[in-house]
């Protein structure tokens, strides 16, 4: 629950901050706590940023959303080799223009990925060699501006597949590196070779190649040798949180003993399921790869196109993107950060970095049960003053397919630091959290919390009828999706089958209930009980198994004081709802009375362009002019209109230069100087937007708010598919009484597409002139290719989206999981003529089954005032 922050004056060498607890506190609450130090004085070089790339991370143009990947903004992804038939998607050269444009430095291909068969068939190193010919030729031909972002992987798991006996396939081994490399070079002499790409760090098996390869002609090479250009392995168990470090130091030290390198490195595959979109765990495996300057990709687990599963739907983001975003935003350089105990699994670890000319410092950490104390020194006067402004976020795990908005401020305090010292303490509990603390002189008004109140309450410690608890000990199995508290609760499968449970809330009003749930496949519903009366039915979305959760939200309305909910499978007690056989997690219940506002300051843009942070006056702020841009990544929790509102003050009048996800919001502008504010009223889709802002010189941006407006919802126009126009193939279909689908109005259109003629077409109202749009489509689309071992080969739909007499834009929509569950996808329009029809289809390939459509206009409204 939530309670006030406490400050208190600790001895003369330092302040504290004392944080009360937010979460439940350890079970020995006498215990000390883990003490992480944080020495901003020590510099351990510029921040590198390489932690956080993927395998398979992306699938298709759009898959993710474009910024949704800009803001988790990887260095490099591992995808598969162009025309490769190991996967239906994630080809490196599909998918290349999107990530170069998010911010994406280097792609790693998987070149055995061409072969269909996992493990890789093996046909001879002469079929092999025709593939790699043809591969690398399409990126030189395809690519010449930037070919040399392509790096090749010629050899995947070689001590797994193809190479596994050592003893006797060495010198295959070498021979057809040699051959591979060659090919490879006499194509493009300037490619980069990565390898070995162990699935083990292997020191033998390593120290034998690297002496083959140092001492062997490879014709092509400028050094004269057949050494890899970027060394890479795999580390993929829980052991490796505490193994990794000996690994790397022995590799280093292996190539001083040879006289090579030091080569750049890429653990291009690492973690398990339990790691993916937690937190919690995803810093520990962060921590190892920034103090070690190594780029490192994300195992692929599940599917291709989910950042690997850090993306909710196409565009949203679950609690484990903030953390991907966090590291991100980091600039300058790293410090030294000490947890207590370095090299074991599953403890605090923590990540540094201070950026002298932001004046700010940055720590982020989390992986560890019990209480946390930041013993942070070297914050010098020159760049932070004598008093500081210290601010603590929280992001925890919301699920795999669980949104989550940005992560509130649990405690905020200005204080002054004597001789540079300062301690933080945070409370224990979350062990699936991370925590980001910024550090920065103050200036303007003293920072304050924002986060609502909230109680979270595990499933398996509700009162339980007809219904179990498993046990998903993620510690034993690591390849276990993550679960929260290793217990879940299932077998809720007859009509008396209930979760209850008592919550105490502090007052009178709205509240949101967000439940963790695993749909297997099909959509389905429970009846939500509150003190023993009926309700509302809750709707849940499917999911990809039991044990991949998603969060699915409700609000209620509660008084002050103890109520008892209480989810069941029945709203009759004899009746099953339909799909009501679903898993349950645990629940979080957070007040939601106050205004759906959302600040986003100064400290949390990217800056470029000669962009930079001022601290005077009324704090910090971004000096902005010439080609100088902010950039935030914004957070809407639903489709609809948000007021978009920037807060700065003008040396000069001029326009303001903002674009929303890349489309340019007009009539923005700094009338006079002065104080002002400018507004836009804007569609916003539910997940992350990316706004750019640039502005007159002199301008000063201190803040971007975004505000739900909901009452100007009703300018969007709405019509069920079902009612819209039909042609050829495409059909209306009828949700039966049997399934839990969320189909609005009970019916859908399906057989959209695979011909010219098969369409469904929207019909523009008045007032729907020329201008840009955003088209939601309410899709399912669940097809999948089923002959992997254990990745699912989920596959996007597309539609050509034709605005009669002008051009055609193409939506793409993702994978999710069962034909009758819809989810919003929005598309961006530009239409040119005065009421042309749109026209949606496919001629070459089926479209998603379609349930309703959204027209709505990008910008409402803009205004601009001045605050004198």
């Amino acid at each position: 629950m939530h309670r006030h922050r406490l400050f208190r004056r600790a001895h003369t060498a330092a302040a504290v901050v004392a944080l009360a607890a937010l979460t439940a506190a350890p079970a020995d609450a006498a215990a000390q706590p883990d003490v992480v130090t944080v020495d901003f004085a020590q510099h351990t070089g510029p921040v590198h940023g390489g932690a956080t790339g993927m395998l398979y991370g992306l699938s298709d143009p759009g898959v993710p959303g474009d910024s949704l990947l800009a803001g988790a903004r990887p260095r490099t992804v591992a995808q598969k080799a162009p025309d490769g038939d190991q996967h239906p998607n994630g080809d490196a050269l599909v998918v290349a223009d999107g990530f170069f444009a998010a911010g994406g430095e280097e792609i790693v291909v998987y070149m055995q990925d061409v072969y269909s068969q996992w493990p890789y068939e093996n046909l001879g190193i002469d079929d092999y060699l025709a593939k790699v010919d043809a591969m690398v030729r399409k990126v030189v031909r395809e690519r010449p501006g930037d070919k040399d972002k392509f790096v090749w992987v010629p050899f995947n798991e070689p001590d797994g597949i193809w190479y596994r006996d050592w003893a006797t396939l060495k010198d295959k081994f070498f021979s057809d590196w040699k051959a591979v490399f060659e090919r490879i070079r006499s194509i493009d002499p300037a490619a980069r070779i990565v390898g070995p790409n162990e699935a083990n760090y292997n020191p033998g098996r390593v120290r034998d190649f690297l002496t083959w390869a140092k001492d062997t002609s490879c014709a092509g090479d400028p050094e004269g040798n057949c050494l890899p250009d970027i060394m890479a392995w795999h580390e993929l168990a829980r052991s490796r949180l505490a193994d990794y470090r000996g690994h790397y130091e022995h590799y280093r030290e292996m190539e001083r003993e040879l006289g090579i390198g030091p080569l750049p490195i890429n653990i291009d595959e690492y973690g398990n399921r339990r790691d993916m979109s937690v937190p919690g765990q995803m810093i520990q495996w962060i921590s190892l790869f920034e103090d070690t300057k190594v780029d490192a990709d994300m195992a692929y687990w599940t599917y291709a196109g989910n950042l690997d599963d850090h993306a909710v739907r196409t565009r949203q983001a679950n609690g484990g993107w903030w953390l991907l975003k966090w590291y991100a935003d980091l600039t300058g350089q790293t410090v030294r950060a000490t947890p207590p105990r370095l090299n074991v699994a599953d403890t605090v670890q923590a990540v540094a970095a201070i950026d002298e000319s932001a004046r700010r410092g940055t720590i982020l950490f989390g992986g560890g049960a019990d209480a946390v104390r930041l013993d942070v020194s070297g914050l010098d006067p020159e760049v932070f003053g004598k008093q500081v402004d210290v601010v603590v976020s929280k992001t925890t795990w919301t699920g795999y397919e669980g949104d989550a908005p940005k992560p509130p401020v649990i405690a905020a305090e200005r204080t002054a630091v004597p001789a540079g010292r300062l301690q933080v303490d945070l409370p224990g509990g979350d062990v699936m959290a991370a925590y980001r603390v910024t550090i920065v002189p103050s200036s303007g008004g003293a920072p304050a919390p924002g986060a609502p109140w909230t109680v979270s309450v595990e499933a398996e410690s509700a009162t339980l009828t007809s219904a179990r608890a498993f046990d998903q000990d993620t510690t034993v199995d690591p390849q276990r999706y993550a679960t929260s508290g290793k217990r879940d609760v299932g077998a809720m499968n007859r009509a008396d089958s209930a979760v209850t449970f008592p919550v105490d809330v502090p007052r009178d009003g709205r509240y949101r209930l967000g439940i963790y749930q695993g749909a297997n496949k099909v959509p389905g519903r429970h009846a939500l009980f509150v003190d023993g009366v009926l309700d509302q039915t809750v709707q849940y979305s499917a999911n990809l198994g039991w044990t991949y959760r998603g969060r699915t939200d409700v609000e209620i309305e509660l008084s002050a004081g103890t109520h008892e909910l209480s989810l069941r499978t029945s709203a009759d007690g004899a009746t099953l709802l339909p799909g009501s056989d679903i898993t349950l997690d645990k629940f979080d219940l957070t007040e939601t009375t106050a205004a759906d506002q959302t600040a986003y300051h100064a400290d949390e843009a990217r800056l470029s362009g000669g962009a930079r942070i001022t601290r005077q006056g009324k704090g910090p702020a971004i000096a902005l002019g010439d080609d100088a841009r902010a950039t935030f990544f914004i957070a809407a929790a639903e489709d609809g209109y948000y007021d978009l509102k920037l807060s700065y003050r003008a040396r000069n009048a001029g326009d303001l230069r903002v674009r929303l996800d890349g489309r340019k919001i007009a009539g923005l502008r700094a009338t006079r100087p002065g104080e002002a504010s400018s507004r836009a009223r804007v569609y916003l889709p539910a997940g992350i937007s990316k706004i750019d802002v640039g502005g007159p010189a002199g301008l000063e941006l201190r803040e971007l708010t975004t505000v739900r407006a909901r009452q100007a919802d009703t300018a969007v126009h709405r019509v069920e598919a079902e009612q819209a126009q039909r042609a050829g193939t495409a059909n209306v279909i009828t949700v039966p009484a049997t399934s839990g689908s969320n189909a609005s109005a009970g019916a859908y259109v399906g057989n959209l597409g695979n011909g010219a003629g098969n369409t469904l077409t929207l019909f523009r109202p008045n007032g729907f002139g020329p201008g840009d749009y955003v088209l939601v489509v309410h899709y399912a689309n669940a097809d999948r290719n089923t002959g992997h071992p254990y990745n699912t080969d989920v596959i996007s739909r597309f539609l050509d989206i034709t605005e009669t007499g002008g051009t055609t834009t193409r939506g793409v929509f993702r994978h999710n999981y069962a034909w009758d569950n819809f989810w919003p996808q929005a598309t961006p329009l530009t239409l040119t003529t005065q009421k042309g029809a749109i026209v949606l289809g496919n001629p070459k390939a089926y479209g998603p089954n379609t349930d309703r459509l959204e027209l709505a206009r990008l910008v409402l409204e803009t205004d601009n005032k001045s605050h004198g």
